[in-house]
């Protein structure tokens, strides 16, 4: 696959936005082709904003299963699940259930670190080179754990003492004081002084103009069609037209999996409904910090003057309409964990679909098709992976790995 191609690239979020960002300072001509009418509308629009390089544990993992079961008794738990007549869900839930040991979690953790630490220092590099306006900073990340086990096993999990420590909940408070009124029900934290915070759905609109002036780029709003075509390649459409490019480079989010099916590939994604809410708080209640309160599964960052909210994974949900009963419930404990948070009466609510492999690990790959690669399945860690990812990608494509799914 070496030399300069014509790259095509379904999907205007931030993971085909980086995507082509690393394919044209490659050197290849690319297009993007979106069907919404601005970049970043969907999954990357208002997520949890933490660029969490050093956090990058899949959910499925050792003990899940039985947390899972008591949450599916409580009606405002972290996770709820709601089961259909979906043998695609089924076949989720069963890959989802086989990952979950300590083993396999482990594998996966250390393949999605040496994608966030490979795309933390590619995001440097194009910040350095003038990247900007997307509300970018470096606070840290603190993990609050409310539950004396899983915070013993987390700091027994400390891999790189200079970059992660475990914090007492008084030197947690130190770090990020306006959690005080939490200091007497968590049992410790986890500091990784590191990580970052930035607004995606900026982070998009800067990615789209910084690739307006890159030679050979072009945006193409419109509906794109994948099905099989001649001599091992697939046929491209776009708004019902043959498109032509020498690759195409699959990366819609969840909509992938409804675009690969006319080729017979069946992508293992789930769409994990996710929640946030956006606010902005009295002074004085705005963290510096980006925080985790682990054992609710809710993330806490601030950007610019605002604090971004998020939290919740709805399985088997089907739609980005907020359920009123999960905000309400958000937001009851986000009143009592963060007093002040909702001061000032405003409070935008936003849900949309975390395009989900069993694993977390996303599929990065070639696919059965010579002309079609594969970058979907990144879950709620698409902003932390979304750089490392597209230079993996870029790897592909200049025949760094012969490997082939689907």
């Amino acid at each position: 696959m070496a030399g300069k191609r014509t790259i095509t690239i379904i999907g205007g979020g931030v993971i085909g936005l980086t995507a082509a960002r690393a394919l044209a300072g490659a050197g290849h001509d690319v297009t993007l082709i979106e069907r919404r009418e601005d970049v970043g509308q969907e999954a990357s629009f208002a997520n949890g904003g933490q660029l969490s390089y050093r956090y990058v544990s899949p959910l499925a993992d050792a003990g899940v299963m039985r947390d899972a079961l008591g949450w599916l008794l409580h009606p405002h738990a972290p996770i709820s699940l709601r089961l259909r007549a979906d043998p695609g869900q089924w076949r989720w839930l069963l890959g989802f259930i086989l990952a979950c040991n300590r083993q396999t979690n482990r594998t996966n953790a250390a393949i999605l670190l040496d994608l966030a630490l490979a795309g933390q220092a590619e995001l440097r590099r194009w910040r350095h080179a003038g990247l900007d306006d997307f509300l970018w900073r470096r606070p840290g990340k603190l993990v609050l754990y409310r539950e004396s086990s899983k915070f013993r096993r987390a700091a027994r999990a400390i891999a790189d003492p200079d970059r992660q420590r475990a914090l007492s909940p008084a030197e947690c408070m130190a770090v990020e004081p306006v959690f005080a009124g939490l200091q007497s029900r968590i049992a410790g934290g986890i500091f990784s002084p590191e990580d970052e915070v930035a607004d995606c759905a900026l982070f998009c609109v800067a990615m789209r103009k910084s690739l307006a002036a890159q030679p050979g780029f072009r945006l193409v709003r419109g509906e794109a069609a994948l099905a099989p075509g001649s001599g091992g390649r697939c046929a491209l459409a776009v708004n019902g037209r043959p498109f032509e490019t020498d690759l195409i480079v699959l990366a819609a989010g969840i909509a992938s999996r409804v675009l690969a099916h006319p080729l017979g590939i069946d992508l293992p994604l789930y769409g994990l409904k996710g929640y946030s809410l956006t606010t902005r708080p009295r002074p004085g209640t705005l963290p510096a910090v980006s925080v985790t309160d682990y054992d609710n599964r809710v993330v806490y960052a601030g950007l610019g003057d605002r604090l971004r909210i998020a939290a919740m994974v709805d399985i088997g949900a089907e739609d980005t309409t907020p359920d009123p009963r999960r905000l309400t419930a958000l937001r009851a404990l986000v009143a009592q964990t963060l007093p002040g948070a909702f001061d000032r009466g405003e409070d935008a609510p936003w849900a949309g679909l975390r395009p989900a492999t069993p694993t977390g690990v996303p599929v990065i790959a070639r696919s059965r098709y010579d002309n079609l690669l594969l970058n979907v399945g990144h879950g709620a860690l698409g902003f932390t992976l979304s750089v490392g990812s597209a230079l993996r990608l870029t790897d592909i494509v200049a025949g760094a790995d012969a490997r082939a799914i689907g």
